[in-house]
């Protein structure tokens, strides 16, 4: 389970970066050779200007390799995603830092540009998104018209492509049913409560003392009462400074984890007694993450294949088995070609989702910054 993907990211990894850059050899492939139609295939915006789906899959099959970075095989279903990449087109992926964060990707691409180790896509948080548009690609998926206009750049530069809701899960063997963020206050959870990360460096943490502001008065402008919640959680002897992982879940040191659906309901498939619950006293904090291509990658016919295969309906049916919520479920649900029975498992969401814009975000971070320690320590 990826520990700092980061929607407020840190670059927790810069060294090894450098160093994997520094031994990189230079790029040797031609990634401004021209497709059939005569574009480069570093500036094809669609499968179209391969001269269609069957010749840009020629292209990544010729180019054989694709580099990714930032994916835990356990994030998403990410592992398996990969994997059904490779078994159907025969391509080599390269993963580097899975446990990295949004930030370390691009640091990534600017520190190895120019190299073949260089990242040729990008799986990134919101603010990281917004703050680097030059380094992507505009590119338009097959399904691209399926995608609601307010989860995409209009030109295909970044597109939403999976998310969940910030919920609590816990092991009902451990503790009581939970339903509300208040119940956490009870003598039942007393050293008990864990959240995924320290919120002043983790974007699910942060997004944690989200949902529990909004449960107490607070908005997404004000992070405040989640922060005095979690100082009373402390107080009571109920907040667990553990940094939850599978490991932790499935031996019983972590019975009550706040991080997104998907990330606990992966746990349900291991730990029977676990329980996943989007809080019922707060409108529910939602959270996307989103594909780009890097412009300057050295597999750019393999980076639109892939990002073709995450948009189509197998690769959103796969997101949708790791427990996310993939942006074209409405679509699949209409169209019939959703993975029913997986989708009917999600945990249940009730009242207006909420999603944190990139300046809340920003001031979230600040709050946190100057209360946090003082809050929990």
């Amino acid at each position: 389970m990826k520990r700092y993907r980061a929607l407020t990211a840190v670059t927790a990894s810069a060294g090894l970066i450098l160093a994997v850059a520094a031994c990189s050899p230079p790029e040797k492939g031609d990634k401004s050779g021209e497709t059939s139609s005569g574009v480069k295939v570093s500036e094809a915006t669609s499968a179209k200007d391969f001269g269609g789906m069957d010749k840009l899959v020629a292209a990544a099959k010729k180019e054989g390799e694709l580099n990714v970075i930032a994916l835990p095989p356990t994030w998403a279903n990410y592992g398996n995603i990969q994997k059904a990449f490779t078994d159907k087109y025969g391509i080599k992926i390269n993963s580097a830092l899975p446990d990295g964060s949004s930030q370390d990707e691009i640091n990534a691409a600017n520190q190895q540009k120019g190299r073949s180790s260089a990242p040729d896509v990008f799986d990134l948080g919101q603010d990281v998104v917004l703050a680097n548009l030059p380094m992507f690609a505009p590119y338009k998926v097959a399904t691209f018209d399926t995608i609601g206009g307010d989860f995409k750049a209009a030109d295909g530069t970044w597109v939403n492509d999976y998310g969940g809701y910030m919920s609590i899960g816990y092991d009902s063997s451990k503790v009581p049913d939970v339903t509300k963020v208040s119940d956490l206050l009870g003598p039942a959870f007393k050293g008990k409560v864990a959240l995924n990360g320290n919120p002043t460096e983790a974007g699910a943490a942060a997004s944690g003392v989200m949902m529990a502001s909004l449960a107490n008065g607070g908005s997404a402008d004000d992070i405040s009462p989640g922060v005095d919640f979690f100082s009373k959680l402390n107080k009571a002897g109920n907040f667990l400074p553990v940094d939850p992982t599978p490991a932790t879940i499935e031996s019983k040191q972590t019975p009550v984890v706040i991080d997104w659906d998907y990330l606990n309901a992966a746990e349900t498939a291991k730990l029977k007694t676990w329980k996943v619950v989007v809080p019922t006293d707060a409108d529910p904090i939602a959270g996307y993450y989103n594909q780009a291509i890097n412009k300057d990658g050295p597999h750019p016919a393999a980076a639109r294949l892939w990002e073709e295969f995450l948009f189509s309906d197998a690769g959103q049916n796969l997101w949708l088995a790791g427990g996310a919520r993939p942006i074209r479920a409405d679509d699949m649900v209409k169209a019939g070609t959703i993975d029913k029975a997986k989708y009917d498992a999600l945990p249940k969401v009730e009242g207006t989702p909420v999603v944190v814009t990139n300046e809340q975000s920003q001031k979230a971070a600040t709050v946190l910054g100057d209360t946090w320690a003082k809050a929990v320590g």
